[in-house]
């Protein structure tokens, strides 16, 4: 069973990323946002790998609960 992710932000982390990998945290526990540092260990959730090409600047959802991970999607608005 999966638990459910911890609310890391109600905001998304907006960043310029050069190219490369990277590793979105779906669990909100990692204490690296909005990376993952391993800490989803036995939630049930895992990390979402972002590969970009080039330099770009993304909003990488920090509530956890969007549609289109590892991208906001403005789903922290619906949140209590």
């Amino acid at each position: 069973m999966m638990d459910e992710p911890v609310v890391a932000a109600k905001q998304p982390a907006i960043l310029t990323l050069s190219a490369g990998t990277y590793f979105w945290c779906a669990c909100g526990r990692s204490k690296n946002q909005p990376f993952c540092d391993g800490s989803h260990q036995g939630t049930g959730h895992t990390p979402v790998k972002l590969v970009l090409e080039q330099e770009k600047k993304v909003a990488l959802c920090q509530c956890k609960h969007t549609g289109n991970p590892p991208h906001c999607d403005g789903s922290h608005g619906k949140l209590g």
